[in-house]
């Protein structure tokens, strides 16, 4: 099982970036997906999620900026990230999670937001 995550990197304040996480060795329209994001000295926390049946979630400081989608024909799942700010700086995973009990991760990738 691999999460591939990329589209990572150094944006300025009120830029954009798309992130994507390619799943292989996974069913995977049967996966609920996620994007997670961790800050130095800061927990993990959900950025936003999307449900098997295409349904999104997101956490309460990207909302109405950040937008995730599914294609389950390239076992992808992206992060659309605009108007971001210098908080937003942080190592972002995917995360894919079954009725299972699976739950993988993929290695991260950095986005950092600066001047």
């Amino acid at each position: 099982v691999q999460l591939q995550a990329s589209g990572g990197g150094l944006v300025q304040p009120g830029g954009s970036l798309r992130l994507a996480c390619a799943a292989s060795g996974i069913t995977f329209k049967i996966y609920n997906m996620g994007w997670y994001r961790q800050a130095p000295g800061k927990q993990r926390e959900l950025v936003a999620s999307i449900s098997k049946g295409f349904t999104p979630e997101y956490g309460d400081s990207v909302k109405g900026r950040f937008t995730i989608s599914r294609d389950n024909t390239k076992n992808t799942v992206y992060l659309q990230m605009n108007s971001l700010k210098p908080e937003d700086t942080a190592v972002y995973y995917c995360n894919g999670r079954n009725q299972f009990g699976a739950d993988y991760w993929g290695q991260g990738t950095q986005v950092t937001v600066s001047s």
